[in-house]
């Protein structure tokens, strides 16, 4: 490939989705992105897009060039700032992932560390899906659960977030303090799904009648709601049940509750300045949530 615009051209309109998007974010004229990416295509013999209404959509091949020239332009902006004496800075798109629930613990150490760069542009985006490091839709993944065996990513294990058992000082009330030998007696909120590789999860399989599971969510947040409703007792990590001072916890901690979650990155961009600083910073913050 001789033409470095072309591809540049195609990186941006898979990263922005439009024509428009891309020629805004290039400063070029939209009828030069369009020629562009005629151009490459036909050079390459292959369409990179799908064209539609609302843009364009990469293709399986369009993907694989979204990845290579997301690491490329990381790499090269990296080089740049070593060249010219800013090997320091921080710029351009940080793309993070994690599980919703862990917005509370992310979102302020992502904003100081947007504060402290202020050329930087942070996309945080969350669900249960795993977007995908080897195709460059993200940067940074945090994940939870069995270490991650993707190829080419590099997993580093990051921390362990306790978790206990908890209910609603409402609850209590209506059902009194539960004891293990009773549990029985009480009803419970857990996961719908009883495959759930959830440390906890197994262990309320393993401890608790189901027909006492009454309350059954397909995510940490609906379950942490239903605890807080007096629905039933359910597991909550410490950190999110320090938030809401109702919450009573009903027996002692124990370490296999917990979930280990681990710092993904893929191979070509784990040694970027972007990346390392903002892995630094991350572990460096992370030690105060279990303080």
């Amino acid at each position: 490939m001789d033409n470095w615009d072309e591809i540049r051209t195609a990186y941006q309109v898979a990263r922005m989705g439009t024509v428009s998007g891309a020629a805004e974010v290039l400063g070029v004229h939209h009828a030069t992105v369009i020629r562009h990416i005629d151009a490459i295509e036909g050079r390459l013999g292959v369409k990179l897009f799908q064209r539609h209404a609302r843009g364009y959509t990469p293709t399986e091949a369009g993907t694989d060039l979204l990845r290579v020239a997301q690491a490329t332009e990381d790499q090269f902006n990296q080089l740049s700032g070593r060249l010219k004496g800013q090997g320091d800075e921080v710029k351009g798109e940080l793309v993070v992932t994690s599980l919703a629930s862990l917005s509370p613990l992310l979102v302020p150490v992502l904003a100081e560390f947007q504060s402290m760069h202020p050329g930087l542009i942070v996309r945080f985006l969350t669900g249960d899906r795993l977007f995908r490091l080897e195709y460059g839709e993200a940067h940074v993944a945090i994940r939870a659960g069995s270490v991650p065996d993707q190829p080419d990513n590099v997993v580093q294990r990051f921390t362990d977030l306790p978790v206990a058992m908890y209910a609603s000082q409402d609850y209590i009330a209506r059902n009194g303090q539960p004891e293990v030998e009773d549990f029985a007696r009480h009803r419970f909120v857990g996961a719908d799904d009883p495959d759930s590789r959830a440390p906890f999860a197994k262990w309320l399989q393993a401890h608790v009648p189901q027909e006492a599971v009454t309350f059954r969510c397909n995510s940490g947040e609906a379950t942490h709601d239903a605890i807080l409703a007096g629905a039933g007792i359910g597991f909550m990590a410490v950190w999110e049940a320090a938030r809401h001072p109702g919450l009573v916890q009903v027996m002692p901690l124990q370490d296999d509750w917990s979930g280990a979650l681990w710092l993904v990155t893929h191979v070509d961009l784990h040694r970027t300045n972007k990346v390392q600083s903002f892995l630094r910073f991350l572990k460096e913050r992370a030690q105060e949530w279990c303080a």
